[in-house]
């Protein structure tokens, strides 16, 4: 029996700090994460392949016979094509990056980046999720390919009559959605409202947008697209063309523009995020691999923030800023432009957010949800704060 397995190649390391906690396949772009993107479109349950320190939590199997996707890659209807047609022993590659084998067993020494196989090389675009500001870069596409994925065979709800909606034949509507008295422009792009989300009063949206499963947006919310909204988020203020993974909050005012935002974030009330540099430059971001700041080839690029990191009231983030995973920060003044993991303080002085502490926080913060912070969870979190150390430049 096929067995699907999306594999991280050298993308995993510049998306960093985003995947610090999951394979790139459990990134959200659009409505889906790209493993449901693969699993829709092939009808397939995956198995990541991904590094050592997450194969506890993130195992990988196998089957006699294996589909290997680079897990960075976003399904079209052309590529998918060829992806079928692929038999055992053949490969699909793009400029030197392995895109896509069919094989048999795969050997332990497998390293997708060292691929050297005789494969075709695919002659159409691709749309690759290789660094953090490719999510909400690629976002729009992605809301409206997703849309019709989750929507086939299937008629949405009716939006109560009390919404002010422009283009309703753009916008789906899933079981249990509640909302009265908002207003949704899907003019400019699809809008998605999942299952047992809820949007509160006085909100204002412009597509394209989708809200996950079980999200609630605080009244008076103000949405440009593309946004999305992952399940079970509180979002409030005012978002442009940024992606919540899940589980996070932005509660209150604020705004949040062209950023991405991890798991188990919270962001304090009238936290802001700059997203364009005064002088209009093309933004830099720190970068993992080079250790230092590289170009994103764009003039708006916000907040990359990791999973478990938080931030108090008033926070101020300028542009380009990249937050590890369990940071906490607060204090006046703009924030530095590369928080390390594990970070306690702000721009008057840091220290190490000590891993007890860190542990005790998670706990409460999932507990909330209902879920438990497994031993699969603290390993992985311990590795992070040892590999992080020698970024923390103030121990």
């Amino acid at each position: 029996m096929m067995q699907l397995i999306l594999f991280d190649d050298h993308s995993w390391d510049n998306l960093l700090p985003l995947t610090f906690t999951r394979p790139v396949s459990g990134l959200r772009v659009g409505i889906l994460t790209i493993a449901e993107k693969w699993e829709k479109e092939l009808q397939m349950k995956h198995s990541p392949l991904t590094r050592d320190y997450l194969s506890g939590k993130f195992p990988m199997k196998q089957g006699t016979e294996n589909l290997l996707i680079n897990a960075s890659l976003l399904p079209d209807g052309d590529l998918l094509g060829v992806i079928r047609s692929l038999r055992e022993g053949e490969s699909l590659q793009k400029e030197g990056r392995l895109l896509a084998l069919h094989s048999g067993r795969i050997p332990e020494n497998f390293r997708p980046d060292d691929f050297t196989g005789n494969g075709m090389e695919y002659p159409g675009e691709i749309s690759l999720v290789d660094y953090p500001w490719k999510i909400f870069s690629l976002n729009g596409q992605e809301i409206e390919a997703d849309l019709m994925r989750v929507k086939a065979g299937r008629a949405g709800r009716e939006l109560s009559h009390t919404v002010r909606a422009i283009q309703p034949e753009n916008i789906f509507v899933e079981e249990g959605f509640k909302g009265e008295h908002f207003t949704v422009n899907a003019s400019g792009g699809a809008v998605y409202l999942g299952k047992e989300s809820e949007i509160m009063e006085g909100t204002t949206i412009r597509g394209p947008f989708a809200l996950c499963e079980g999200s609630t947006v605080k009244m008076g919310a103000k949405f440009y697209g593309p946004t999305t909204i992952g399940p079970w988020c509180k979002v409030g203020g005012e978002i442009n063309n940024s992606v919540i993974q899940a589980n996070s909050n932005k509660a209150h005012d604020g705004y949040l523009g062209n950023a991405v935002i991890g798991e188990w974030c919270n962001l304090g009330a009238d936290t802001n995020n700059s997203n364009l540099k005064n002088n209009y430059a093309e933004v830099k971001i720190w970068n993992y691999p080079q250790k230092t700041y590289i170009p994103t080839g764009r003039q708006f690029c916000g907040l990359i923030m990791g999973d478990h990191s938080k931030c108090g009231i008033n926070t101020m983030f300028n542009t380009g800023t990249v937050v590890g995973v369990s940071a906490n920060i607060f204090g006046p003044g703009f924030q530095n432009n590369f928080i390390p993991s594990f970070s306690w303080g702000g721009a008057g002085g840091m220290t190490t957010y000590k891993m007890e502490k860190v542990l005790e926080t998670a706990r409460l913060v999932m507990e909330r949800r209902e879920i438990d912070l497994t031993e699969e969870d603290v390993s992985i979190l311990q590795y992070i704060f040892d590999y992080s150390e020698g970024f923390r430049k103030w121990n």
